[in-house]
């Protein structure tokens, strides 16, 4: 998310230019290090266990920007195994790590934390560890941006804290087994934070309990699995109202939590977007994954984040992206980007969750589509068009869109708005909405609460449309240049054909064969020929705008 957030704060004009010089950029050899393997990659030490609970328990110190707690980790053994791997930024203490009462052995290397059991796990069986730890967490210089605290104030100079961690990692502020591809089950959240002051994370409040020290702890438990970067906390003076809505699988609660001095302005922005929201996703995409859990959509000292059942909101109560339209074509001020943006993750991001960094485009892309269908929702399907259309010109063509695998990194920001229109493109192809619209809702309803690869969602999509996709895939994803179909008219005849495209490329693509019909056409890397309809001048030829190609004529 952090990427998408500096992508999106530099200037419309830079953004044009850069977007212009693309194709002249040749990225950098990227180098990674240790720190980045043990961060990113699944070694026998991170496989060798399956987490399944968590109960986290921190106590803030808002003043000293210090945290204390600890950690308890439920798992079952994958495998026979001594040894294994958590994580925590070396800049936190490890206290202590207990294992049946007794302390074990530890070693640190970078971020990563080994510890050693005194006999053998047997692959199958179930134990527990605890972790202790303290220290001064990283603080965000402009959160989301980058990752980490942020200890803001409001407008009566009362503390207003969170944290929003995506990519930097869930282990600079909380010990776990840091890796995208084993989400934890279940969560118990005890947080405890100064008297006087509200705290708010995912999943459902079990109780509040007052402290002898000043500090009130709240206990949320969350039911469904979620990965270690959702796992959040809001502390501020808040107001909390709540709503309900009956969704396809039943009631879901709706609970808003805002500061207290913008809680008025907040019930009507929010209301305005989020229950046609869900009925719009749920239509798409198929039921909310955690009913269990509620909707919750929490105002934050930051721009905003997809914190599962708790969605950090800080769009201002404004339309648009910090009151601008992304698109340029009017339609996306017609919402709060912010809501519908962040609150579509609880599809694509959280209930489908990519295994590697690298594959972040999973939770991107199809977020970043869900913007357009949203407002086709509202609006019709040219609207829709017209806003996924309208993003191209963010694209920057920069560097491919999969990462690096086993590092902890992720491909180009093109992700967002470039795999948007790769999904648009591909509809197109699908050629028939209810099929498309069956494929968003399988893929959440196939891989519901599953974290999973790129290659998965590729085979998915290609069985479900009965399609050749292997090279569309391979053209928007691991390249930077676009599909340019060549084309020269004569004597009543079209020839066409792809350049500037993958070996192998054949995508079909819809044209004017006839004054104001789009008609498919086949191309591939040789030179093919049609006829035209008698009535079509060469000046109405034109390539259907929903596919994202370019077209040049040929001299």
């Amino acid at each position: 998310m952090f990427f998408k957030r500096l992508l999106l704060a530099l200037p419309a004009l830079l953004l044009l230019a850069l977007s212009a010089n693309a194709q002249l950029m040749k990225p950098n050899p990227e180098s990674f290090s240790r720190a980045d393997s043990l961060r990113g990659s699944l070694t026998p030490l991170r496989t060798c266990y399956d987490i399944n609970y968590y109960h986290l328990t921190v106590k803030i110190d808002i003043d000293k920007r210090f945290i204390q707690g600890s950690n308890e980790f439920a798992f079952t053994a994958a495998q026979d195994f001594k040894k294994l791997q958590f994580d925590l930024f070396e800049n936190l203490k490890v206290e202590k790590v207990v294992y049946k009462g007794e302390e074990l052995p530890f070693s640190r290397e970078f971020n990563a934390v080994f510890v050693t059991f005194p006999e053998t796990i047997k692959k199958g069986s179930k134990d527990t560890f605890t972790v202790y730890y303290s220290g001064n967490p990283i603080v965000a210089k402009k959160a989301p941006w980058d990752g980490g605290f942020v200890f803001a104030k409001d407008s009566a100079g009362k503390p207003w804290v969170t944290v929003a961690c995506q990519g930097l990692g869930a282990s600079s502020w909380w010990p776990n087994k840091d890796h995208q591809s084993d989400e934890v089950d279940s969560v118990l959240i005890s947080m405890s934070v100064p008297k006087g002051l509200k705290e708010v994370s995912n999943g459902r409040l079990r109780s509040v309990v007052e402290q002898p020290d000043g500090y009130t702890q709240y206990n949320w438990f969350v039911g469904n699995p979620i990965n270690n970067y959702n796992i959040t906390f809001y502390i501020g003076d808040y107001a909390h109202w709540t709503d309900e809505l009956i969704g396809e699988n039943g009631k879901l609660t709706l609970d808003y939590w805002a500061l207290k001095s913008d809680s008025a302005k907040a019930r009507k922005h929010w209301d305005a977007d989020v229950k046609p929201m869900i009925k719009s996703f749920e239509h798409w995409f198929g039921p909310y994954a955690f009913y269990e859990d509620g909707y919750k959509l929490v105002h934050a000292p930051h721009l905003g984040m997809e914190h599962q059942s708790a969605v950090a909101y800080g769009n201002k109560f404004q339309k648009g992206y910090a009151g601008r339209d992304l698109s340029g074509s009017g339609w996306g001020m017609n919402f709060d980007f912010i809501t519908i943006h962040e609150s579509g993750h609880e599809w694509f991001g959280n209930n489908i969750t990519a295994k590697d960094i690298a594959d972040m485009w999973i939770h991107e892309s199809f977020t970043n589509y869900s913007e357009a269908l949203f407002v086709e929702s509202q609006s019709g399907k040219a609207a829709g068009a017209e806003y996924v259309i309208g993003v191209r010109k963010n694209i920057l063509n920069d560097v491919p869109i999969i990462g690096h695998y086993g590092v902890n990194k992720e491909g180009s920001g093109d992700m967002y708005y470039k795999g948007a229109n790769m999904i648009h493109t591909i509809r197109q192809l699908i050629n028939n909405d209810e099929r498309f619209r069956n494929i968003l809702r399988g893929m959440n309803k196939t891989f519901y609460h599953k974290t999973v690869t790129t290659e998965q969602v590729e085979q998915y999509i290609a069985k479900q449309s009965g399609l050749k996709l292997d090279k569309v895939f391979d053209q928007y994803l691991r390249h930077t240049e676009i599909p340019v179909l060549e084309y020269k008219i004569k004597d009543g005849k079209l020839s066409y054909r792809w350049t500037n495209a993958v070996k192998g490329f054949d995508m079909p693509v819809k044209v004017t064969l006839s004054k104001g019909k789009y008609s498919f056409i086949k191309p591939t890397a040789k030179w093919k020929t049609t006829k035209l309809d008698q009535n079509l001048a060469e000046a109405d030829f034109k390539v259907d705008p929903n596919f994202y190609v370019l077209s040049k004529k040929s001299l």
